[in-house]
């Protein structure tokens, strides 16, 4: 993925470094269980035709979910998302996305295999609002 052309790294990578880019192949050859969960309705297209990508390199970051064409980004946080240090950090990290025009939106690990269909609707109407806003799709 280095050898990107300078265009599609900035603009979908973020300028993303070699050693973000082979971590993200790591974590997608070993999602979480909830991840898993997540992927099966969104994969493919299915929501709304959206182009989701999984554990995607943005900078210095990796989302869990990634749609660029609404520029939408879903996280996935397990028990240790809870702790102080963790939660600081996730709302940096939030911050720095939204500074680059991407939506976050955050589910729990626990919301995942108790409402997936809430979450399921969720995501579809921060979707429809992003596509009537960023005219995409």
């Amino acid at each position: 993925m280095a050898k990107l052309s300078g265009t599609i790294q900035n603009t979908m990578y973020y300028n993303a470094p070699e050693f973000i880019i082979r971590l993200a192949k790591d974590l997608r050859a070993n999602q979480t269980t909830a991840e898993k969960e997540l992927w099966k309705i969104i994969a493919g297209k299915q929501l709304w035709g959206l182009h989701f990508r999984r554990q995607h390199n943005i900078g210095l970051y990796i989302a869990d979910f990634y749609c660029h064409s609404i520029r939408l980004a879903i996280e996935i946080d397990g028990e240790i998302h809870n702790k102080k240090e963790k939660y600081q950090s996730d709302l940096n990290r939030t911050a720095e996305l939204e500074r680059l025009g991407i939506t976050v939106i955050r589910f729990t690990n626990r919301n995942v295999f108790e409402n997936i269909t809430g979450i399921k609707t969720q995501i579809e109407c921060v979707c429809q609002t992003l596509i009537a806003e960023l005219g995409a799709v």
